[in-house]
């Protein structure tokens, strides 16, 4: 994947794409959902792959769709995450990659998101990042919820297998300030106050959008998804940090 070169190349985009009617507006009539979303943003979030499977005809269906510029963050189903636990998952794990290997060179990054009471396990973490290393070969992106992954040592091991933590809001089991693991930025914003519910305020975007464009700045690859998409807010948050991104200039449609 290309890295962005400046923050009007930040990878902004929402948790799917839905595309609420209040926005409708600011897109495309035509096409599919996925189209007319793709043809403003230049990223999307799949968490449907958390809960289900989708067929490797879906990801080439869905890659087909977006421009070749376009890049899906996939999230790591459950099955591996959550009920495996990360542990006798090579079955699961091929399976997995025999789907969003369809989206080729479009698939930007995986998410891998942990339940809170999963503690951080020194062994376990670096065999599971290093099969999905050698697996996939792209980006992939750790949210750990239990205070443990945000200790020492499993910073240690983000660091060594190249895995980037997650600057989530809220941080859920972060006992202090965000302690970057690589020069990438994934950021997952779920609202505040009320999580998947809630607008971000114009202070908070605009203090986002600074933090973005010196990470844009200077080279790095640069992820911000809102999933604060329960009340349809995710889209217009999103739309005003793409547009401040691009100097205020309102994105295509």
């Amino acid at each position: 994947m290309k890295k962005s070169s400046d923050a009007a190349t930040a990878l902004i985009g929402c948790a799917g794409w839905n595309i609420p009617k209040e926005a409708a507006e600011r897109f495309p009539e035509a096409g599919s959902h996925l189209e007319r979303y793709a043809a403003v943003f230049p990223a999307v979030e799949i968490n449907t792959s958390f809960y289900k499977p989708h067929r490797p005809a879906t990801y080439a269906r869905w890659a087909e769709s977006v421009p070749d510029d376009f890049r899906f963050a996939v999230k790591v189903p459950r099955s591996i995450t959550h009920d495996a636990q990360m542990r006798g998952i090579d079955g699961l794990l091929a399976r997995f990659a025999g789907e969003v290997g369809e989206l080729k060179h479009k698939l930007g990054c995986l998410l891998v998101q942990f339940p809170p009471k999963l503690g951080f396990h020194d062994e376990t973490a670096r065999d599971f990042f290093m099969k999905l290393e050698d697996t996939f070969g792209c980006m992939v992106a750790c949210e750990g919820r239990h205070p443990s992954w945000f200790s020492e040592t499993a910073t240690e091991v983000l660091r060594e297998r190249k895995v980037t933590r997650v600057i989530a809001d809220p941080a859920a089991g972060q006992p202090g300030p965000h302690v970057p693991t690589t020069s990438d930025l994934y950021v997952r914003l779920h609202g505040a106050p009320r999580i998947y519910y809630s607008s971000y305020s114009r202070d908070y975007l605009d203090a986002l959008v600074r933090d973005l464009t010196v990470h844009g700045a200077a080279g790095r690859q640069v992820w911000c998804i809102f999933d604060n998409t329960a009340a349809g807010e995710a889209v217009p948050n999103a739309l005003d940090v793409l547009t401040a991104l691009r100097g205020g200039v309102p994105p295509p449609a």
